[in-house]
């Protein structure tokens, strides 16, 4: 597909084509940029509604203030809820595999807290020669394939999710360092939260699944129950048709919707250097089929007075 547009004066051609069939799409023709027309910004958001996830090669000229820049025009800029995790600027968060930043586990982006962003942007600034691919899921298909006994259960659950939770138990590899980052930056401040496990895109109207390593257990449900039926139900986040994988260049662009997707970072690059910056734009509380809204349970700031969300 390719989608005629005007920059600077001239015309350009934006070329989108589908990596898969369910979810994820190149495209190419543009350099990513705060100055572009406003019908390239909106052929762009076209496409990720509908592809989930979008990529851009060959971005070197993007510094992190033109990928701030850029951002913006999607969305407004939120820096991630934990203080310290930070990078440069309030905006960028950096992972570095070097400190603790391997997101090697299947999440939606910041679900702990009740407006999590609507789209998270991420540029590869050193990318290892061997392995460091990002795998997305497409969680509207993982709803959709849902058999209806199962589809009508999640639709009436309700899901905790919290950044405070068993570290070694999902990560029993990790480094020392990798651990320390989680407890002193991370999960510096606690959040618990409670989403829909079925949500309402407030842009599409399609539903699609909340859930992700964020997830504790299922209110109303034990400990033991929570964690078979999650298991049940991220089984279909994880299928494979449902997925694409995308296997970085130094300069790549990818872009998700993260009210439609789950994403893992795959750990196979060892003691090579991985770096990526991330921008994330702010979201909506998600609403239930039903209507109701998420809610934010709890925040809590380590060796400080607890807050109230």
């Amino acid at each position: 597909m390719t989608i005629k547009t005007h920059a600077n004066g001239s015309a350009a051609s934006l070329t989108i084509k589908p990596v898969s069939a369910r979810i994820g799409a190149e495209i190419a023709g543009v350099n990513l940029s705060g100055d572009l027309p406003e019908e390239t910004i909106a052929a762009i958001n076209a496409a990720l509604l509908q592809h989930k996830v979008i990529f851009f090669r060959d971005q070197e000229h993007l510094t992190d203030a033109e990928q701030e820049r850029f951002s913006k025009r999607l969305g407004d800029l939120v820096p991630h809820p934990t203080e310290h995790v930070r990078s440069g600027t309030t905006s960028i968060l950096e992972l570095d595999s070097s400190r603790g930043g391997r997101a090697d586990a299947w999440h939606t982006d910041v679900t702990f807290v009740d407006a999590y962003p609507k789209i998270s942007l991420l540029r590869g600034v050193t990318i290892p020669d061997v392995g460091g691919d990002t795998v997305w899921s497409n969680t509207v298909a993982a709803y959709d394939s849902l058999p209806p006994a199962l589809k009508a259960t999640a639709e009436q659950l309700w899901a905790t999710h919290s950044n405070a939770y068993d570290y070694a138990a999902q990560r029993p590899h990790a480094t020392q360092a990798d651990r320390r980052h989680y407890e002193e930056v991370f999960a510096s401040t606690v959040f618990e939260t409670d989403h829909p496990v079925v949500r309402v895109h407030p842009e599409t109207g399609e539903r699609s699944l909340i859930l992700g390593s964020f997830v504790q257990r299922f209110v109303g449900y034990s400990k033991s129950d929570s964690e078979q039926l999650y298991a049940l139900l991220q089984s279909h986040v994880l299928q494979i048709e449902n997925t694409v994988r995308w296997r970085w260049r130094a300069n790549d662009v990818a872009i998700w919707d993260n009210r439609a997707t789950q994403h893992y970072a795959v750990n196979d690059y060892g003691d090579r250097a991985r770096i990526v910056r991330r921008t994330t734009l702010a979201g909506d509380v998600p609403v239930s089929i039903d209507g109701r809204r998420s809610v934010t349970r709890k925040k809590v700031v380590r060796n400080a007075v607890a807050q109230a969300a």
